[in-house]
């Protein structure tokens, strides 16, 4: 059987996802997010904790917006080489929604470079494990952005599911390839995730993940042997973990609301709610040592 029937076979059902309503406060937020980035956006994608649950009241919806280029969105040329260079930019957006506030952290990415970063001929697994997970097309530019999303989430599974297939040994759970997958790739960033939480991933998406298994088992089989694989992985590793330093450092640049998102997370967490100066909105940066002295004054950290 060819390469081409099981790919069909995902195509449908990513195109039924894509398909599916988005949540009346995520498009709120994401027009919000859209508005701020004019006409080069092409599409927005909802994806992450928010989309598993249902809900977005007290939490953080994950958004990806894809753009036509860095100019189209970008007024400053460091924030389009940064961009470039480091996909992807990420910033912090809320918005009112029926007497709430809606929010949400997106990244921005072009087109090409997801279309790139999510297919095999990309080492690092940032682009394609995220989007191996079931995403939601909050809005599109017309059909053509359309479908090529449609191909790079396709592209995204196929690799995920190829890259962790060897180190599970002859005969796996039809399971097991996505939760090492998972695990893996959270091994790969600067997070905070237990062991479980990839189980957990695949087992609220049960049914999607054990398709997709009986579809990707008709392909060609990876010769890659274990050892190579694990070596592989072992790699991105490093790399990963160097890439998320060098994320984390470019976010105290273009990480726009910043610190808006922290004054939300300190009250989310010890219910003292922090106002924020015109001036430590524009300066999130310098005004982070003035707000730890006071929020240590006041016990809020120790």
């Amino acid at each position: 059987m060819s390469g081409c029937e099981p790919r069909a076979a995902i195509e449908g059902m990513v195109a039924e996802e894509l398909a599916a309503a988005v949540p009346p406060p995520v498009e709120a937020v994401a027009a919000a997010a859209r508005e701020r980035h004019g006409p080069g956006i092409l599409a927005v994608l909802f994806y992450g904790s928010c989309y598993r649950d249902g809900r977005d009241e007290g939490g953080l919806v994950d958004l990806y917006l894809l753009a036509e280029s860095y100019r189209a969105v970008h007024r400053h040329p460091s924030a389009r080489l940064a961009n470039a260079l480091l996909p992807p930019n990420v910033y912090y957006v809320d918005a009112p929604f029926e007497g709430r506030r809606v929010r949400a952290k997106y990244a921005l990415v072009s087109l090409p470079q997801f279309l790139r970063l999510t297919g095999e001929r990309t080492f690092n697994p940032y682009f394609w494990a995220r989007f191996a997970q079931p995403t939601g097309l909050v809005w599109v530019h017309d059909p053509d952005v359309r479908a090529q999303i449609r191909r790079a989430l396709v592209q995204a599974i196929v690799t995920t599911y190829r890259a962790a297939r060897p180190l599970v040994g002859d005969r796996p759970d039809p399971l097991a390839v996505w939760q090492r997958a998972f695990l893996e790739s959270y091994r790969t960033e600067l997070r905070v995730e237990k062991p479980e939480r990839a189980r957990q991933i695949v087992e609220h998406f049960r049914e999607r993940y054990l398709r997709l298994s009986g579809i990707l088992g008709r392909l060609p089989a990876v010769s890659v042997g274990p050892a190579a694989c694990r070596r592989r992985w072992r790699l991105r590793r490093v790399q990963g973990k160097l890439l998320s330093v060098l994320r984390l450092l470019k976010a105290a640049f273009t990480f726009r609301g910043g610190a808006e998102y922290l004054a939300w997370k300190i009250e989310r967490h010890s219910g003292v709610p922090l106002e924020l100066t015109p001036w430590q909105k524009r300066h999130p940066i310098l005004a982070a040592a003035t707000l730890g002295w006071r929020l240590h004054r006041r016990r809020v950290i120790r």
